[in-house]
């Protein structure tokens, strides 16, 4: 069993002939003591501290160790969230295209749509300048001819006939 600062104090040594100088023992062992209860202070002291740290230090592992999870869980989480947003963006880029396709057949569809009426606008612009040639083309021959002159005639000579038939009676 250790020797306690009571047990110092307390201690005494027989008396030889030629012994130590009391006084002397007494204040060294007084000395001792008090140096013997600060170290066994101290040492309480230090247990004491070196538990709290160890309690502090559990605690430390135990938020590193849960840190260390949350970490692995985000960078999962990353992973997936990553993952979703490519996926995402694919389906975006195929409907995209989609669309796009759509678009340009559409066009492609009113362009020539377009284009087959112009062509048809043309035929009749064709037809219709053809017509109107043939019809001029009459007219003047018409025109040129001198049997407009004896039409014209034809059509005065019973005025003229009703007038004179008109003056003799």
């Amino acid at each position: 069993m250790p020797l306690t600062p009571l047990d110092i104090q307390n201690k005494e040594f027989s008396l030889a002939l030629r012994g130590f100088n009391r006084e002397e023992v007494n204040d060294f062992l007084d000395r001792l003591t008090k140096d013997y209860e600060e170290i066994i202070k101290e040492n309480v002291q230090m247990k004491e501290q070196a538990e709290s740290l160890e309690g502090k230090l559990e605690h430390y592992k135990k938020i590193e160790e849960t840190l260390q999870k949350a970490i692995v869980i985000a960078q999962d989480t990353a992973e997936e969230v990553k993952r979703n947003a490519s996926k995402e963006a694919e389906l975006i880029r195929r409907e995209a295209e989609k669309d796009a396709a759509r678009i340009i057949e559409e066009a492609r569809y009113k362009a020539s749509r377009i284009v087959a009426e112009h062509e048809d606008l043309n035929k009749q612009a064709q037809v219709f300048k053809l017509r109107l040639r043939s019809l001029v083309e009459a007219q003047l021959a018409a025109l040129e001819s001198e049997t407009w002159l004896d039409l014209m005639n034809d059509e005065k000579m019973p005025e003229e006939e009703e007038s004179q038939e008109e003056d003799t009676a």
